[in-house]
């Protein structure tokens, strides 16, 4: 593991990311950054952990659950846990997406027939007001 560190300037530059983010989410717990005086010094671990919450955020993942990955990140044992964590993540997700997009037809279906009963409705009113002058 890299001993590089970071300021919050330096995290918020390379990551695009605004700097209130970042406290935000080290207020949340999901970054620990060491303080020297009122500096923030953040470690190689730290960006990987705000890249994963950014990555995640970007998939849908709730903060829970970025936390949750976060906590298994461990290079030592090569991050087994964390990436088969990942991946059962990423199938739940993608079921959820999918649930969605069959949600969104359905919806489709039933505003194109609420809108072609409205248009026949017209159609007959128009019709009777002008069988009516």
């Amino acid at each position: 593991m890299s001993s590089q560190t970071y300021s919050i300037s330096d995290l918020s530059r390379e990551l695009d990311i605004t700097t209130r983010a970042i406290r935000f989410y080290e207020e949340q717990g999901l970054l620990a950054p060491e303080r020297r005086g009122l500096e923030r010094i953040y470690s190689a671990r730290d960006k990987v952990s705000l890249k994963l919450i950014l990555r995640g955020k970007r998939i849908g993942f709730s903060l829970a659950e970025c936390r949750e990955l976060i906590e298994l990140y461990d290079p030592t044992s090569g991050n087994n846990k964390q990436l088969t964590s990942m991946l059962a993540k990423i199938a739940e997700r993608r079921a959820q997406l999918e649930q969605q997009l069959l949600d969104i037809e359905q919806m489709k279906l039933e505003l194109d027939t609420a809108e072609e009963r409205c248009l026949q409705a017209l159609t007959t009113l128009n019709n009777q007001n002008n069988q009516n002058n």
